[in-house]
């Protein structure tokens, strides 16, 4: 007897700008698998049901965005250590009957770096800007990474110390005025921050401070080039966009739900950022 067809999902409201279903199909095309990953709008007072539904075996798992990712932390049986720190999840499985969540954003923005800038997790100094939760799976993976001097840089500063005070003695908190000094030893510069998303604007600091050899990230993927980036790359740096943070958080996932570890390819790059480009125009 063939086995089940295995569906996957992405849930979220609204939904229909995600491109993990792009992602997804193309993996299920590539490895020849019978699979499908569905786009659903689940409402926020939906949330719950929908969760509960998924004992029934529709789904073998899926993933959450946005607004969904803290509702899911608090919802799901097991958390893994990354979810745990991070404070939300993204990616949930069934295993011996009960619904487990993951994040995989960490994973994702270190495995993006990895592969575009070899070796930059030898620094041991990062300014990572913004404090919210994109930021809490950055300063996990900088943690992880062995990272000895992560400076958060926030507009309200309290947000800043209070993630400083829970990451631990590795990480201290100041604001963006501060951020010119900031930079002068830095490795790596990372933007959490949503500023820069779509081009509509520009973060308000110089990078003339930056060492010569420094990195520079910015997890926003819409536009693949930020201001921020583009600002880097006029000075002569080392920069490296978000959607490689994007495609590489869905592979786990990917392989719980389908049993195979799939590839982020130059192919699979090409697709979404002419997706994105398409949607721009």
């Amino acid at each position: 007897m063939p086995e089940a067809r295995r569906r996957a999902f992405v849930c979220g409201h609204p939904i229909a700008h995600s491109r993990s279903p792009k992602i997804h199909t193309h993996w299920l095309a590539r490895y020849r698998l019978s699979g499908s990953y569905e786009a659903v709008d689940v409402a926020p007072g939906d949330f719950e049901a929908f969760v509960s539904s998924l004992a029934s075996g529709a789904f073998v798992g899926g993933n959450v965005t946005l607004p969904h990712k803290e509702a899911a932390f608090r919802t799901v049986d097991r958390r893994d250590d990354a979810a745990e720190r991070i404070g939300a999840v993204n990616t949930l499985w069934l295993e011996d009957g009960l619904l487990h969540g993951s994040n995989t954003d960490a994973y994702g923005f270190a495995a993006n770096l990895d592969e575009h800038a070899p070796g930059w997790a030898h620094a041991g100094t990062a300014v990572v800007l913004g404090a919210g939760g994109a930021a809490r799976a950055v300063l996990y993976a900088l943690k992880a990474r062995g990272f000895r001097d992560i400076r958060i840089v926030n507009r309200t500063l309290e947000r800043a110390r209070l993630l400083a005070r829970e990451f631990g003695p590795a990480f201290s908190a100041h604001q963006l005025a501060a951020t010119g000094e900031l930079l002068g030893d830095a490795a790596l510069l990372v933007n959490t921050t949503s500023v820069g998303m779509h081009g509509e604007a520009e973060l308000p600091l110089g990078l003339g401070h930056l060492p010569d050899n420094a990195l520079v990230t910015d997890i926003v993927y819409v536009p693949l080039e930020t201001p921020l980036l583009a600002a880097a790359r006029r000075r002569g740096l080392k920069t490296v966009d978000g959607l490689g943070m994007l495609l590489h958080q869905a592979a786990p996932g990917f392989e719980r739900w389908f049993g195979v570890k799939p590839e982020v390819t130059p192919e699979l790059r090409a697709l979404v950022a002419a997706d994105i480009v398409a949607k721009a125009a």
